[in-house]
């Protein structure tokens, strides 16, 4: 069984709680953290890739709607909240679900169920190549050649299994184009293409007779990745 990484966002301390209880019932979500505010919460999105997102609306500083309309999120997202009258405004921004409060556990698994179709169904559209811009030109990468990618100042460089890339995109980008079960982030100035891992030791992965370090930022993401504890 395929198992989704999710995170709550929810400043209400009964219905964080709630939530969170309902979510720890389903066996294939995986909670990796809660946040009790969407500032928190969307900083930890900028540098770590989840598959489904529940989010409350009425927030202090940064409401859950500016959120969505502020940022690019590639995670399905489930709105829980107590007002209806946000359920247009959230399906213009392409939710998987709007739960209303206080919503049951049968209600919440119906939406998490609509989260996992969205996200299946993308998998099936998603092209394995990319474009990548590189000097005056556009050029095509086979996903499945990439084998890590590179920081370098102001470039990137992609190592692929035929040839070397450069590029002014940033990682944020690269993140946005590739999805991050082929090639992850692992350190601020690394991603590495799982299925290319030679072996992980010391918290330092051995790819293409190359040593990349595992970041603390990073290390969580990956190892949920590869189904292993880190």
């Amino acid at each position: 069984m395929i198992n989704y990484s999710c995170i709550i966002i929810e400043d209400e301390p009964l219905a964080l709680e709630r939530t969170q209880s309902f979510v720890e019932k389903i066996p294939y979500l995986h909670l990796v953290a809660t946040f009790d505010n969407a500032l928190s919460g969307l900083a930890y999105l900028n540098t770590h890739k989840v598959d489904i997102l529940f989010l409350d609306i009425h927030m202090d500083e940064l409401s859950g709607i500016e959120l969505l309309e502020n940022s690019k999120l590639s995670s399905q997202v489930i709105i829980t909240t107590a007002y209806s009258e946000y359920a247009l405004k959230g399906y213009e921004l392409d939710v998987a679900d709007y739960l209303l409060k206080p919503f049951t556990f049968e209600r919440l698994v119906k939406a998490v169920g609509k989260a996992q179709e969205n996200i299946g169904r993308r998998s099936v559209l998603e092209p394995g190549y990319i474009f990548i811009k590189t000097e005056n030109r556009l050029e095509k990468i086979n996903l499945e050649d990439i084998i890590f990618i590179e920081g370098m100042r102001d470039y990137l460089r992609i190592h692929t299994s035929d040839k070397k890339v450069m590029t002014l995109q940033n990682f944020k980008e690269l993140e946005q184009l590739i999805p991050n079960h082929l090639v992850c982030r692992v350190h601020k100035s690394y991603m590495v293409a799982i299925r290319k891992i030679e072996s992980i030791e010391r918290r330092r992965i051995k790819i293409a007779n190359q040593l990349i370090p595992i970041s603390d930022t990073y290390k969580t993401q990956f190892y949920q990745l590869i189904n292993k504890e880190p």
